[in-house]
């Protein structure tokens, strides 16, 4: 079922540059479903699938999280910290994160009420601190060096159709991958799936297996944020449970224009849920494509998403199939 794959691959910790657990839990979901793989010099999971034709899809999703890293121990064991990837100092304030076996709290200074208020008010990551409920530097130095990524510690939760957890950017785009290649039997075209490392950091990833595979197309699949809660951001269109999103464009990237017409002929012609997506902010793994090389065409498909980088990103079940259902049908009819 879609919503175990959902759980197992949202529940892994890996944050940027830390990708590892990811990696083998996407492997063994694949198993019997791709004709070969790869990991490369930077860790990027690709896998393929061969095709009738000579033409090569690449479909990817990055496979990172973000996360926080140990920059300082003070005296008594508590932990200073920095951001891995779009990590909000607000989002994280009294929440939980996971440094492997490890729970800490994240708390902030104020030696006063007012202190206390002002550095709520204007947080900071200057400000924050984790506590790891140890006495000592030392004891706490065994437990997170420097250095020790973290990520939040939430949970995978099903309410009716939506799903609900940490790491959905781009755990979702993950999964929406490996059922494209459960599914597909004979693709007409080769199909690669890329699942990237360091998405949230600088398109890493992209731009190494771009000039890596050197595609016809690519796609990135990855969450896009909505306008569909209590005032919500008057200028994005996109909400839950109206299907998939054909991006057009976002803050890093234009979506090349062939490929949107085609995304959206073919939504059209298999009464696929759909969407277009404008999104005034933020960027996709298709930016890294698009510059690698001689340029690849390259486009986003999204899953609209609620509440992104936070522990509870939430989105619709049946908005995922039907990004499924449009990345079948353009591997299969999009070239």
């Amino acid at each position: 079922m879609l919503e175990t794959l959902v759980e197992k691959l949202t529940m892994a910790k890996s944050p940027s540059g830390r990708e590892s657990e990811i990696t083998q839990v996407i492997l063994k979901e694949l198993e019997g479903h791709i004709d070969g793989y790869r990991i490369d010099k930077i860790g990027n999971l690709i896998v393929w699938k061969k095709g009738k034709s000579d033409k090569k899809v690449l479909l990817d999703a990055h496979m990172d999280e973000i996360g926080v890293v140990v920059t300082n121990i003070d005296d008594k064991g508590f932990l200073k910290i920095d951001r891995v990837g779009g990590v909000s100092p607000y989002t994280i304030y009294q929440s939980r994160l996971r440094f492997g076996d490890v729970i800490g709290i994240v708390g902030i200074e104020g030696e006063t009420p007012e202190e206390l208020q002002n550095n709520i008010q204007k947080m900071s990551f200057e400000k924050l601190f984790v506590d790891v409920g140890v006495k000592s530097k030392e004891e706490a130095q065994r437990l997170c060096p420097i250095g020790t990524f973290g990520t939040f510690d939430s949970y995978f939760h099903k309410q009716g159709e939506y799903l609900i957890s940490k790491s959905m950017d781009d755990r979702i785009g993950c999964a929406v991958i490996i059922e494209v290649f459960k599914r597909i039997k004979e693709p007409v075209n080769t199909i690669y799936g890329v699942f990237a490392v360091q998405e949230e950091v600088g398109l890493i990833g992209a731009h190494v297996a771009g000039y890596d595979i050197d595609p016809d197309v690519a796609i990135a699949i990855d969450v896009t944020g909505v306008g569909d809660t209590p005032k919500g951001l008057k200028r994005v269109p996109m909400e839950l449970g109206k299907g998939a999103c054909i991006k057009i464009k976002d803050m890093a990237s234009i979506s090349n224009r062939y490929i949107v017409d085609k995304l959206k002929e073919l939504a059209e012609k298999h009464n696929i849920p759909h969407q277009m997506e404008v999104l005034i902010f933020g960027g996709t793994d298709a930016a890294g494509y698009q510059a690698t090389k001689a340029g690849i065409p390259s486009a986003t498909i999204s899953i609209p998403t609620r509440y992104i980088h936070t522990p509870n990103e939430m989105v619709y079940e049946p908005d995922v199939e039907a990004t499924i259902e449009l990345t079948i049908k353009y591997c299969e009819e999009g070239l």
